[in-house]
């Protein structure tokens, strides 16, 4: 095989039928070839050996360029391309976007016994985005119900919606309202924010990644993020720190959190 590339967002997803042009010193072209649907490019065309220059471009996305050094095999694998979307301080128009709790996820991922992972959800959530013609000053609050926790263990759940943990029944809602949002680079924000978790309000930021907009299948639009933070227990109260041996804790003090966040352009979501 010529040329091989694999071509991903900057959260990992494939671009489909992105394309892929080679061009000589010369800039004549000498290779066109187009990924498949997961965003795989593999072309058997024969190249010279040398130097070549490879630009990928795909709808939606800034053009990325790069040297393709083919070797005396007449291979040249470009390994993975990543591609920022155009114009990647942009964010959805302006107005409410309701999240769409069941195309979304809110998950947690906590040490256990220093060893591996435990990955956690919340199953009952929602909330809205209002975009502003000065992005800036938009604005995310979302409330999630603080028992809807669920890491696949009931006995673990019944202990972590307990007062060592989320004291779920004092407690019921947790909540993000945010205060600010800031450019952080191509495609990426930060959002800063206060968030009230076991009865304790602090200061959050949110590292956020607008993944685009487009048509869904109930005549709506859609837009699409992915936001991460860490979480240190302590921060807010939730000091259960029982050792297992020799000084190891049974749970990590940092969580990491992940949303995965479809919103709905409107007030409402859509009959399904």
């Amino acid at each position: 095989m010529a040329l091989s590339a694999w071509v991903r967002t900057r959260d990992g997803w494939a671009v489909p039928h992105a394309v892929v042009t080679v061009t000589d010193m010369t800039g004549t072209q000498i290779l066109r070839a187009e990924a498949d649907a997961e965003g795989a490019v593999r072309d058997d065309s024969h190249l010279e050996p040398g130097s070549y220059t490879a630009i990928v471009t795909a709808v939606g996305y800034a053009p990325a360029a790069s040297t393709a050094l083919v070797t005396a095999s007449g291979r040249a694998e470009l390994g993975h391309v990543v591609l920022g979307r155009q114009a990647g301080v942009e964010l959805p128009p302006p107005g409410p976007w309701t999240i769409d709790p069941v195309h979304s996820s809110v998950e947690a991922v906590a040490q256990h016994l220093g060893l591996s992972s435990v990955h956690g959800r919340f199953t009952d959530f929602g909330g809205r985005i209002d975009i502003a013609e000065d992005a800036g000053k938009s604005r995310v609050e979302a409330v999630i119900r603080a028992a809807s926790v669920d890491t696949g263990n009931d006995m673990r759940d019944d202990h972590l919606r307990s007062p060592d943990f989320l004291d779920a029944e004092r407690c019921p809602e947790i909540t993000y309202h945010s205060t600010g949002l800031s450019p952080a680079g191509p495609d990426r924000w930060t959002v800063h924010g206060e968030l009230t978790l076991h009865g304790v309000v602090r200061p959050v930021d949110l590292d956020l990644a607008y993944l685009g907009t487009g048509p869904d299948a109930w005549g709506g639009v859609r837009a699409a993020f992915r936001a991460t933070t860490e979480l240190r227990r302590e921060d807010f109260s939730m000091n259960y720190n029982q050792v297992v041996r020799a000084g190891i804790a049974a749970v990590g003090a940092t969580l990491k959190v992940s949303l995965d966040i479809q919103a709905v352009q409107g007030e409402t979501l859509p009959q399904m």
